[in-house]
């Protein structure tokens, strides 16, 4: 049976995708680009300060669905360009001190908002 999670602390939906649903003990989250949930606005600053937001929305989500970062088990993150990623890698690693989630990183030719990242996450309990 899927449920679906949902919080005020992170940006809402924006399309038809719910921020994240568990099934049998799994948590999907959506891709989470640093919008910044009370005005749905991107977070002001560069890539260090928009890696940032989108850990703080994931944080929220997680939270939201019972689970922490300890129980996140894969992260894929989409940059817009891959010179971005030893900085998104020194915020990144802020959230995952031990035990590191398997991950993939890809530069792609846009993200929504214009976003410089994007970061979806599979949590397990």
């Amino acid at each position: 049976m899927k449920k679906i999670i949902s919080t005020e602390k992170a940006p809402k939906a924006i399309g038809p995708y719910s921020q994240a649903v568990e099934a049998n003990g799994t948590l999907y989250i959506s891709g989470q680009v640093p919008l910044v949930a009370e005005t749905m606005q991107l977070v002001e600053g560069g890539i260090k300060e928009q890696t940032e937001r989108v850990m703080q929305n994931i944080g929220a989500i997680l939270e939201a669905a019972g689970y922490t970062f300890a129980n996140v088990v894969k992260s894929t993150c989409l940059l817009s360009d891959m010179s971005n990623f030893a900085a998104m890698n020194e915020v990144y690693g802020k959230y995952y001190t031990e035990n590191q989630p398997a991950r993939a990183a890809f530069a792609v030719k846009g993200l929504p908002l214009n976003a410089l990242i994007e970061i979806e996450t599979v949590a397990v309990k």
